[in-house]
């Protein structure tokens, strides 16, 4: 994941899950151990958009919508896969067979989350800095792959990360469980 979307992400957090619209360029920096720089280009772009309205001493976020729909526009999955494979257990035992260090991503951080499946899914998606203990679990296999690694660059699973990356999917049911999502936001995204 580019820094500038690790900047998008922690906006949305504060602003989703904790319920805080003042930030600081400082802050954000230092949290993510990021430069000043690359906060404030990512926050221009924001500005411009009339997503975040930049202060003196403080950015205030305007809207948590744009910037949601503005990073999953700009996010790329794809490029963020360290390892893929294809696993013949079913997707309940891929779950299963998870070291304890990864962070679920896509549908079954949605499923997990809410407790909930708006449709059957086939795909495993999870983020993980632990690739040599799932590669022991998961052998190479290069036919039709179901089980995707992310390279994982935080500690937790946020509404927004959720989104964006089930944005970001093809597959029919990506749409059954961004549509479940998105009502679930429906009233926390103003």
């Amino acid at each position: 994941m580019k820094k500038i979307e690790l900047v998008y992400r922690k906006i949305l957090e504060e602003a989703l899950e904790k319920k805080n619209r003042s930030l600081t360029q400082s802050e954000l920096s230092s949290s993510l151990n990021i430069s000043l720089s690359t906060v404030n280009l990512a926050i221009k772009h924001l500005e411009k958009m009339g997503a975040v309205k930049i202060k003196v001493r403080s950015l205030e976020i305007i809207s948590p919508k744009k910037i949601l729909l503005y990073w999953a526009s700009v996010r790329n999955v794809e490029k963020d896969i360290i390892y893929k494979t294809r696993s013949e257990f079913s997707v309940p035992e891929i779950e299963k067979n998870m070291p304890n260090n990864i962070i679920y991503a896509a549908y079954s951080a949605y499923k997990l989350k809410f407790k909930d499946m708006p449709a059957d899914y086939s795909e495993v998606y999870i983020y993980s800095d632990n690739l040599e203990e799932i590669k022991k679990r998961f052998k190479e296999n290069k036919n039709a792959p179901n089980l995707f690694i992310l390279k994982k660059e935080f500690d937790k699973i946020t509404l927004a990360q959720i989104f964006v990356d089930l944005w970001n999917l093809k597959e029919w049911y990506a749409r059954d469980f961004l549509k479940a999502l998105e009502e679930k936001l429906h009233g926390i995204l103003e």
